[in-house]
């Protein structure tokens, strides 16, 4: 049995969402609702078989350790409240581990611009063209670790970029992505929120680089790889080097602790 682990932190808008697309007598699916002060929990509990554990303490990685401790089954999915995927394409993210020999897979990433400011698209032009998401686990919202590949680590340690530390566990070989599952990404519906996000990633990225648990960032890779082909992507490039210059400011200068962009959140509505 698939067995789903979701790390909920104020996500009432739109976790009813996320549940009601991928339940199915076939797949186990834990809510870990932590440090809420919304109906995170509650909208969760109101679903048929949702398991649902209720922290008062926030953190992202301490909720999905105790989701680990009480799904039941694998392949383990781990999943993002935000990300609206089908029962499905769980099926087929499973279906990779055990066809092709993998330890994880994860689905293609697609970000949303839509009605979005122009410094956000500018930036996503840019971010959605880099080869370094390419066969990674990060940046989509979505894991899928066989037995195996989640025996590779005991539990999920206190960093921020929890997608970032199971990518580096594994080898080319051992994990790639599909373009038959497709995660949509929102992308902050205003700019300052994409400084903040861009900032949150940056700080726990380099913590976890820091610490050797990841490989080095190639940093001029937006230029080398995305820009010098394709030179009309030059205006693109001079948004996306401002706000990567300002996100690695904000990063310096306050707790870029685990949280998330609410402006996406409104846009779906609170779901019961």
């Amino acid at each position: 049995m698939i067995s789903v682990v979701i790390a909920a932190h104020n996500e009432a808008a739109v976790i009813g969402r996320c549940l009601d697309g991928i339940l199915a007598p076939d797949i186990d699916v834990t809510v870990v609702a932590n440090g809420c002060s919304d109906d995170t929990a509650a909208v969760a509990a109101s679903r048929p078989g949702v398991r649902v554990i209720d922290r008062p303490e926030p953190g992202k990685s301490g909720a999905l350790n105790a989701g680990d401790a009480v799904a039941t089954g694998f392949p383990r999915i781990y999943l993002d409240a935000d990300i609206p995927l089908t029962a499905a394409d769980l099926r087929v993210l499973a279906g990779m581990l055990s066809d092709r020999g993998l330890l994880a897979a994860t689905a293609h990433r697609a970000l949303d611009t839509r009605g979005r400011p122009l410094l956000v698209k500018a930036h996503s032009a840019i971010n959605g063209r880099l080869p370094a998401y390419r066969d990674a686990l990060y940046g989509r919202g979505v894991i899928a670790l066989s037995e195996a590949g989640r025996a590779r680590f005991d539990t999920f340690p206190e960093v921020v970029a929890d997608d970032l530390f199971l990518d580096g566990l594994f080898g080319p070989g051992e994990k790639a992505e599909t373009p038959a599952v497709v995660a949509v990404v929102e992308t902050p519906r205003r700019t300052s929120d994409l400084v903040k996000r861009l900032a949150r990633v940056r700080a726990g990225n380099a913590a976890l680089r820091a610490a050797g648990a990841a490989r080095p960032a190639a940093r001029s890779s937006w230029l080398r790889d995305v820009v010098l082909p394709r030179p009309w992507l030059l205006p693109a490039a001079v948004g996306y080097v401002a706000l990567t210059v300002a996100a690695s400011r904000a990063a310096r200068r306050r707790d870029v602790g685990w949280g998330h962009d609410t402006s996406t959140r409104g846009a779906v509505g609170a779901q019961q």
